[in-house]
């Protein structure tokens, strides 16, 4: 009896859960009831929970400060980086520290918003497919949910955000990208310029043609050790450009083991991670790194990404200055829609995209 009585209550609370997520409450809405136990379908298998022995406590990603940029030692610190670690943090970048502290707070205003506000932006309501709330990754082909709301905006022009983007965060999201855009190029040049390439400006759209910002919200989770706030996995960008709150969580797979580097949050700071795409235009010499977010058992977390990506239509490769000295491609030549359509046709799955584009 006693056992029948535990999976029905578990049963009921998986349907709840479920339908507060469809009807716009999100994760959020779930981490209000008060639960003491998770909803089973957001339960990860054993081997995608972090594993707190794998964690190097003594290592972190490299900061780098950006206070001169005439200096030719903060352009090497950035490559070296990128080839090595995949990540690191910048600190005195030139953002405005009040311009970080309102697009964080317009984070949690937007997901403070009654449910039937966020709901209009679902993949089902939203007047544009530039605009999407939702939450996990893609629940379809997840075996094990995220614990996380996120909004999705892509940039098409001022006046296609103003119209569509959600009114409780669209100014400060659109600054933050606006404010943002030099040190983007600047970061670019200076990898661009160790691959040999010297006309950054006819790779511009290459490079940077798209961009998404995505604001991120990790509600309180009831079991944090059990599920994860995004799964393992590299990002499709050429660059990302994230924002992180003061709560962290964030975690980067050590390059060539399964050791794994909390990234501490520093006031003022943004840390960039290499995305799939600049990997295949480097021809591997610059290497995007699995990364993945805990879930958090006391605090709400946001973040707020830019991914600074190819346009759909553009085909990316192995560039030819990296090549120029006849080393062999390793990528062959892919449309970037068809890359990132393959990115989400699946769950997170550490780095098992960029084999789409191995030659």
């Amino acid at each position: 009896m006693f056992v029948s009585f535990v999976s029905v209550r578990s049963s009921i609370l998986s349907a709840s859960s479920h339908l507060l997520v469809k009807k716009g409450h999100g994760v959020k809405g779930i981490s209000e009831l008060g639960l003491k136990a998770l909803p089973k379908q957001y339960i990860q298998p054993l081997e995608e929970r972090i594993d707190m022995t794998k964690v190097l406590n003594k290592e972190s990603i490299p900061v780098i400060d950006m206070a001169n940029l005439d200096d030719p030692n903060v352009a090497d610190q950035i490559a070296d980086a990128a080839e090595k670690w995949g990540f690191f943090q910048i600190v005195n970048h030139g953002v405005p520290i009040d311009i970080l502290e309102n697009v964080k707070e317009a984070t949690r205003g937007f997901f403070q918003l009654p449910a039937e506000e966020k709901i209009k932006f679902s993949q089902e309501n939203s007047l544009t497919k530039n605009v999407r709330f939702g939450t996990s990754f893609i629940p379809k082909a997840e075996k094990a949910l995220e614990w996380k709301d996120y909004l999705s905006l892509f940039y098409v022009s001022d006046e296609e955000s103003s119209r569509y983007w959600p009114s409780a965060c669209k100014n400060e999201a659109i600054e933050f990208m606006k404010k943002s855009e030099f040190v983007i190029k600047w970061l670019l040049q200076a990898l661009m310029q160790k691959l040999n390439v010297e006309d950054i400006d006819s790779k511009e759209s290459l490079l940077m043609g798209s961009k998404r910002i995505n604001l991120n919200y990790y509600p309180t989770c009831p079991n944090p050790e059990l599920t994860v706030g995004v799964g393992r996995h590299s990002d499709v960008s050429t660059l990302t450009f994230l924002l992180q709150d003061n709560i962290g969580g964030l975690y980067v797979r050590k390059m060539e083991t399964d050791a794994w580097i909390h990234v501490p949050p520093i006031t003022g700071s943004i840390v960039i991670n290499v995305g799939d795409a600049l990997q295949i235009m480097s021809n591997g010499k610059y290497k995007s790194v699995e990364h993945r977010v805990a879930a958090n058992g006391s605090n709400n977390r946001v973040s707020v990404p830019i991914f600074v990506n190819p346009r759909p239509e553009d085909i990316i490769g192995p560039l030819p200055e990296v090549l120029q000295n006849g080393e062999n491609p390793i990528y062959k030549q892919v449309l970037y829609s068809d890359y990132v359509k393959h990115f989400f046709r699946k769950g997170h799955d550490g780095k098992e995209t960029v084999d789409f584009a191995k030659i």
